[in-house]
């Protein structure tokens, strides 16, 4: 029985790593690192990509902890523009924060594979579009609110004279109080609204930039261009092994050797691939294995004595622990929850 499986998205591991040094020292800090896959000791490196869904995971997890309220708005304070390696430093040296802006909408990919940004014209200015697809769940929209809030941070460290967007657009319901996020933007913010975006002025987006250089810019942008390229031809080694790894999962836990000679690479090469792009081969198996019994379970022509075999599992009961660890409830209440929605 062939099965498919929907590839994951990534985001950079510094993201983790900001939310969780923003939440404070009543978390459990080294704990959420190592359960998202990182070493807590480990360096800042954009490079390092996490699967979004883990992300979403460790924010819903600290929010359980704390409160939660203002926490994308810290994140975004924090947000330095060097920490972004050359997109940082392109997003400085554009000669505009129209520029900056426009970097971000071109070479986002570099930092993320589950967000696509839109810089578009308005009577008024442009809007700054994030763009998400996937259910709203609680990590995803606290992540939303902090992608926001850094890029005006951003913009606040580069441009000359203090900078404040027009407007905020959340798509999602506002927290029980918006006192903090108004003060942090320094305008208003518009919950329940169409999309999520910044409505930035004409005069802020045609300010020049405190380092702006056209010419670093132009070097910087032909290095994005090389770095982006190979994001596209690479991909598909992330999307071939994901696959292979959910075919081999009904005859066990694949080795990594297999899946690597499989796809015709030694288990050495394979590994080296997989590092490049941040991965582990237990992550991208481990999040294989979620995923798929995700979508297994949104059928209901799969038992879960089956789901449990397709997934790789001997017993119905390992998976059960397996998937309540992944996911925080049972595939019985996973399976009910979903077919309610």
């Amino acid at each position: 029985m062939t099965c498919s499986v929907k590839i994951m998205g990534y985001v950079t591991s510094l993201f983790l790593r900001k939310m969780v040094a923003a939440a404070g020292p009543d978390i459990e800090a080294a704990e959420l690192l190592t359960e998202a896959g990182l070493q807590p000791a480990g360096p800042w490196d954009p490079k390092v990509m996490v699967p979004d869904t883990r992300y979403y995971a460790m924010l819903e997890t600290i929010a359980a902890q704390i409160d939660a309220t203002d926490l994308p708005l810290r994140v975004g304070a924090s947000m330095r523009c060097d920490e972004y390696d050359a997109l940082g430093l392109a997003w400085k040296a554009a000669p505009t924060l129209h520029g900056s802006l426009s970097r971000v909408e071109r070479y986002a990919r570099l930092w993320t594979s589950v967000v696509e940004y839109e810089l578009r014209e308005h009577d008024r200015g442009a809007l700054f579009i994030l763009h998400r697809a996937g259910p709203r769940r609680l990590g995803m929209r606290l992540s939303n609110e902090a992608t926001l809030a850094s890029t005006v941070s951003l913009a606040r460290q580069v441009c000359p004279v203090p900078f404040a967007p027009l407007e905020v657009f959340v798509q999602h319901a506002a927290p029980d109080t918006i006192a903090h996020h108004e003060a942090f933007f320094d305008c208003p913010v518009r919950f329940d609204a169409d999309l999520d975006a910044l409505l930035v002025s004409h005069e802020a987006l045609a300010q020049p930039n405190i380092l702006g250089d056209e010419g670093i810019s132009r070097y910087l942008v032909s290095h994005l261009d090389r770095e982006l390229s190979e994001i596209v031809v690479d991909r598909p080694l992330l999307v071939e092994a994901k696959d292979a790894i959910a075919q081999a999962l009904s005859e066990g836990t694949p080795k990594m050797a297999e899946i690597a000679r499989g796809l015709g690479y030694s288990a050495r090469s394979f590994h080296r691939r997989l590092s490049e792009h941040g991965m582990s081969f237990q992550t991208l198996a481990e999040e294989t294995r979620r995923e798929l019994a995700e979508g297994l379970l949104r059928d209901e022509r799969h038992s879960l004595a089956e789901i449990a075999f397709l997934t790789g599992f001997a017993e119905q009961s390992s998976f059960t622990r397996a998937f309540k660890r992944w996911v925080g409830k049972t595939p019985a209440t996973y399976r009910k929850d979903r077919l309610k929605a």
